[in-house]
This record gives structure tokens, C-alpha cells and sequence, in this order.
């Protein structure tokens, strides 16, 4: 089984996963590669490096090969190996492999990171955007990817600053936020964008932070691949298999409470459907 980060950029700009799957489809298909269309699994219950593992554990694989950037391999075969025999997984082999170096002063798409496409789609600047932009692509489907981000960012032209859209292109102020306690405060949830997890801060480095995951997974990320965690947008009442959105004010957390009380509403509806399906 081969998993590559193909969401990498607009889950950083936090995006739908839905674009980047449309997208990556268009490209394959494109391309010649017609018959991996279907091959792109789109699981919004995958939202991690675990998540997609269990799930590839459970569904028989015996052998996995996760393929990223070179400057996350390390990350990701620490994280993958670390759990392998546990609970969780247990494969016969791990491999995580380098989709190749990466030279942040070349020209194009070789030269290109999720952090100058994010600021060329807050510049409205679809020129240096399509450079890194698979060749794959035609213009008219290279310009439908360009809209979705934007649209996806929220951002308009007069507000946003570079540091929270391309935090690896402003470290200086990001960091600068950060010591002056304006982000990343211990207490505050976060998303590691390299891997996915999800965990509470407990303790702030200088350039880093310690998380704690819902499951007593420790993680250490930098900065400048983390963002904020937030469930209001969910919709879901679970955001993970048997973990309820609890957080108050979503719709996904409405739908729970409202399945857990009798009599309620929802509760009825949920009844209804079920004994259709029995019957």
C-alpha cells in the first residue's frame, strides 16, 4: 500500500480535502494515469498518520510505504515505527520514502512549497501559482485549483498577514506572536500539519511546543506546522470512530446530544431510519 501527503497545501491553508482530491484526480487522469483515478481514497475519518495506518491495518495490509517530502521523512518514521506492534498496528514492514529534495531558489514547480502558493493565492496572483501547478494540468483546471484555495483561505487582500498564512516565510513575526503569548498558549488545542494529530499544549519550547493527544500520544512540533485546532465547522458527531464532537456551538455536537436524549428530534429521526433499515 503506498500513502502520499497529497493534501499537504490546503490543509495548511485549511482547506476541504475535497479539492485537493478533485485535483489530484484531474492531474492523474490527465496525465495519462486514468487507471489510478479511483485509487485516491478520500476518508474524512483519515484525518492522521494513525488514522490512515489503523485503517490500512484493519483492511488486511501487511506492508505499507508512506511517500512525503524529504524534509518530513525523518518525522514520519519516527511516528510510524515508533507505534508499530502496539494497539494500534502491527505491520511487517514500515517504509517511509523521500518524494525528492527540494530547492526552495529553483524556478517553477521544483522550487515551489505550500507557503508561496498560499501567499501567491492571498496575492491573487495566479501566474506564480500555476508554477507550482503540475504540468498535468491544463490552464482551465489549474485556474479552477487557484480559485478553490483562494475561496478556501477566506482572505482578503487588505487583511491578512504573511506570517499567518505563510508562517515559513515570516518567522520572524510569527515568532514574534508566539513569545508575546498571542498564539499557541499551553491549554490551546493544535493541528500539526506534517502528520495531522491533533493535541493540547502542555508545555511551550522556544520555537516548538509539547502536545497531548485525546489517546496520551506525546508530540513535538515547531511553530511553523501548527495551526490552531477548531471543530466549529463540524458538522459530524464524531470527528474520529467512537469520539464524539463535543465541542459546544457545532452542529456535529447538536446532533450528539440531541441522538443521547430521548425523545428528542433528531433522536426520533435516528430511530426512524434505523428501524427502516431493519425492516
Amino acid at each position: 500500500m503506498n500513502m502520499k501527503s497529497l493534501s499537504q497545501f490546503i490543509k495548511e491553508a485549511q482547506s476541504k480535502s475535497q479539492a485537493v482530491v478533485k485535483a489530484t484526480r484531474l492531474g492523474l487522469t490527465s496525465d495519462g494515469h486514468g487507471g489510478w483515478y479511483d485509487k485516491i481514497v478520500n476518508d474524512e475519518d483519515s484525518k492522521t498518520i494513525f488514522d490512515v495506518l489503523k485503517k490500512a491495518y484493519a483492511d488486511g495490509y501487511k506492508s505499507v510505504n508512506i511517500v512525503v517530502g524529504s524534509d518530513r521523512q525523518a518525522e514520519f518514521k519516527k511516528l510510524a515505527n515508533q507505534y508499530n506492534g502496539s494497539d494500534l498496528y502491527d505491520f511487517d514492514e514500515i517504509e517511509v520514502v523521500s518524494a525528492g529534495d527540494r530547492d526552495p531558489d529553483a524556478e517553477g514547480i521544483e522550487g515551489m512549497s505550500a507557503s508561496k502558493m498560499r501567499k501567491a493565492a492571498a496575492d491573487d496572483d495566479y501566474d506564480t501559482f500555476r508554477q507550482g501547478v503540475p504540468d498535468s494540468f491544463d490552464d482551465g483546471a489549474a485556474k479552477q485549483f487557484f480559485n478553490t484555495v483562494k475561496k478556501s483561505m477566506k482572505v482578503k487582500k487588505e487583511e491578512w498577514s504573511l506570517w499567518e498564512i505563510a508562517p515559513k516565510l515570516d518567522f520572524k513575526n510569527l515568532r514574534e506572536n508566539y513569545v508575546n503569548h498571542n498564539i499557541f498558549r499551553v491549554g490551546q488545542w493544535v493541528e500539526n500539519l506534517n502528520t495531522g494529530m491533533i493535541g493540547e499544549i502542555i508545555r511551550r519550547g522556544t520555537n516548538y511546543v509539547i502536545c497531548l493527544t485525546e489517546d496520551k500520544m506525546v508530540f513535538k512540533p515547531w511553530i511553523k506546522d501548527i495551526v490552531e485546532y477548531t471543530e466549529t465547522k463540524m458538522d459530524s458527531m464524531y470527528r474520529a470512530p467512537g469520539k464524539p464532537n463535543t465541542l459546544v456551538g457545532t452542529t456535529g455536537y447538536k446532533k450528539y446530544v440531541e441522538k443521547m436524549t430521548p425523545g428528542s428530534e433528531w433522536g426520533k429521526q435516528f430511530i426512524n431510519k434505523y428501524k427502516a433499515k431493519k425492516r
